[in-house]
């Protein structure tokens, strides 16, 4: 699958995002609390809507899934799928640890994403079969021999089910808890993808939130998949687990309470 076109459309669409959201990034005006003026929201729109205008101008066959806009379908099995703003309490807390998302699915598989965080300028690309890069340099996950020696990271306990958090922490137990980061949103599975993390571990996400991070994470070496190691695509559950080194996979399924049976 060439996707030369597709990459060349996804910088226009991360630089059209970068350009609305840097303005509006620690730009003070969130103290009013106006019910739909804060600076994520505005920031949020503005740059959904020039993604969708540059879609609509030039793929306009393909679907488009957006967080902020809903979904137009398409009627050529491609749909672009985006979050303008991953990581909106990041953002008004004036922290660069969230980004723009875009991914390209075909048949709801993601072939193509891109983790752009606007005010560091770094954007991670990831495409099926090619190596990830940052800025257009290869980035590969690391080796993680084993478990207990694992950096884990999750944007936070409260996004957890009970039950959900219950397993999160056992698998918690099992890494190095030393190391373990709290926060970050889809900065995390970037910093995966470079070999600065061994695991993110995730529920709740809706397609926009995942999407592209299959890509990034792939192409850098590592695995993406649900808490039952299964392949993420436009039907997944939500629950959602990004490894550095694929070998781990079965310890960190083992250790989430596994559907493997447990090897006391």
């Amino acid at each position: 699958m060439n996707l030369a076109a597709e990459i060349a459309l996804a910088h226009r669409l991360a630089d059209a995002a970068r350009a609305t959201i840097v303005p509006h990034f620690r730009s003070g005006l969130d103290h009013e609390r106006k019910a739909d003026a804060t600076p994520v929201t505005l920031a949020d729109r503005a740059a959904e809507e020039a993604m969708r205008k540059l879609l609509t101008a030039e793929v306009p066959q393909d679907g488009v899934a957006g967080e902020e806009f809903g979904t137009t379908e398409g009627r050529s099995g491609r749909q672009w799928v985006l979050d303008p703003i991953d990581g909106t309490t990041a953002f008004l807390a004036g922290r660069a640890t969230f980004g723009t998302l875009i991914a390209l699915l075909v048949d709801g598989f993601p072939v193509l994403g891109v983790i752009d965080q606007p005010v560091l300028g770094e954007r991670w690309l990831g495409v099926a079969g090619e190596p990830t890069t940052l800025n257009g340099q290869p980035v590969v996950t690391r080796a993680c021999p084993e478990l207990s020696h694992a950096a884990l990271a999750t944007t936070g306990p409260h996004y957890f089910t009970q039950d959900q958090g219950d397993v999160f922490m056992t698998l918690a137990q099992a890494t190095d808890h030393r190391r373990m980061i709290m926060g970050g949103d889809c900065y995390n599975y970037a910093m995966l993808a470079s070999g600065h993390l061994d695991i993110v571990c995730e529920a709740g996400l809706k397609l926009h939130d995942f999407a592209a991070l299959v890509p990034v994470v792939e192409g850098a070496g590592g695995m993406m998949c649900d808490w039952n190691g299964e392949p993420l695509h436009a039907a997944s559950d939500g629950h959602v687990l990004a490894l550095g080194d694929p070998a781990r996979l079965d310890d960190v399924l083992e250790a989430m309470g596994g559907h493997h049976g447990h090897a006391h």
